[in-house]
């Protein structure tokens, strides 16, 4: 099997979206794939149930793609293994009347993981310079006090939004959460087969729907302002990841893996010394409850 690192997919500024590959070749069967992940998912939450205990940082996972680039399986699949205390997911769908109320980061604010804990975010506040930009309509229901019109949606606009939200992670990071951020890289025509795959499956019709047809249509948009986003928010502290994701289970486990090796990294994560005397009298406690 292909040994894989962190950095293999790591993005730099200057990111060309065109040529990073939307296949990888682990060099073993899908079934032994499976395999991998389920050993490396097992390993994963073993640093989770550690990371719990000592409760110094938290896990941000940030997981964004086109419609149909497995986002959600691949939740379900890199994290059924950790505890379910231990985890939470948050899927972000159109912002509702009381998350308009407030500035576009709230709500990703005060779903933030708790250190101790893994936050998934199932799309991410990546949604407000990416489906913003092809659709920029939609700034205006955000009723902002220095927004009138289209005309207002000009390059400062999107510059202060960006520099708002390197300001967030820069912030979270420096109090303890550690940031993933996860593109799933498919290609044009894998999208199409997904598509139809929830056509020709009658319990996959339910996912799909005609406007999945219409944003399809603006998939150049979308590479464009990926591409920018990435390249203008990738930092050492929130590090952009591109994952080849045409087939998923070599996704999961490319996503698992860079997980696991870089939490290792951190050396401090470890459960909490236990004071000398709680060890000393470990053999009593047994003792007491063998004696019931």
């Amino acid at each position: 099997m292909k040994s894989i690192k962190p950095e293999d997919f790591r993005v730099s500024r200057n990111v060309d979206i065109e040529n990073i590959e939307t296949t990888y070749d682990l060099g073993i069967k899908k079934s032994q794939v499976k395999d991998e992940l389920q050993e490396v998912c097992k390993d994963l939450a073993k640093i989770q149930n550690a990371m719990y205990a000592h409760g110094k940082y938290a896990v941000l996972i940030c997981i964004q793609g086109m419609d149909t680039a497995g986002k959600d399986s691949m939740i379900r699949e890199v994290f059924k293994e950790l505890n379910a205390r231990g985890v939470i997911v948050h899927s972000f769908k159109t912002p509702t009347d009381l998350e308009l109320k407030h500035d576009y980061l709230w709500r990703h604010y005060v779903a933030l993981p708790a250190r101790g804990k893994f936050g998934v975010f199932n799309r991410t506040h990546y949604e407000n310079v990416l489906v913003t930009r092809v659709h920029p309509k939609y700034i205006l229901k955000e009723n902002l006090p220095n927004v009138q019109s289209l005309e207002d949606i000009n390059d400062a606009f999107w510059d202060r939004r960006f520099e708002q939200i390197n300001n967030f992670e820069k912030h979270i990071a420096e109090n303890g959460t550690i940031i993933f951020k996860f593109f799933l890289h498919i290609s044009k025509e894998e999208q199409k087969n997904r598509l139809l795959r929830r056509l020709d499956k009658p319990d996959k019709n339910w996912k799909f729907s005609p406007g999945d047809l219409e944003e399809r249509k603006l998939w150049d948009s979308y590479q464009g302002y990926y591409q920018n986003a990435i390249s203008r928010t990738t930092k050492a502290h929130a590090p952009w990841y591109a994952i080849p994701s045409d087939d998923k289970p070599t996704a999961r486990y490319i996503v698992a893996k860079i997980l696991l090796d870089t939490l290792k990294e951190y050396k401090d994560i470890r459960e909490p010394e236990l004071d000398d005397a709680f060890k000393m009298n470990l053999d009593d406690y047994r003792k007491q409850l063998e004696s019931e």
